[in-house]
């Protein structure tokens, strides 16, 4: 049976105050219809830090999960 690989996506903790939650802002690269030109867009993703072992500036990996709260869909990896 294969293994399924879940999304992960690089950003950077903006944000720490939260028991056991990291937010943490991913930006993309993302080329305009029209003009061509590359855009930066960037989200905010709240994950599950169950150690609380990052703190602001880390950059860190995220991987999907199942959801862990209202808001949490992700979990961090690791630290880059």
């Amino acid at each position: 049976m294969e293994q399924k690989h879940k999304q992960r996506l690089r950003g950077l903790v903006v944000s720490d105050k939260m028991e056991k939650t990291v937010v943490v802002k991913v930006t993309r690269l993302r080329k305009h219809p029209l003009y061509k030109k590359f855009m930066k867009r960037s989200k905010r993703y709240k994950a599950h830090d169950e150690r609380n072992e990052y703190h602001i500036g880390d950059r860190v990996i995220i991987e999907a999960s199942k959801p862990i709260s209202r808001d949490k869909r992700w979990k961090v990896v690791s630290k880059i």
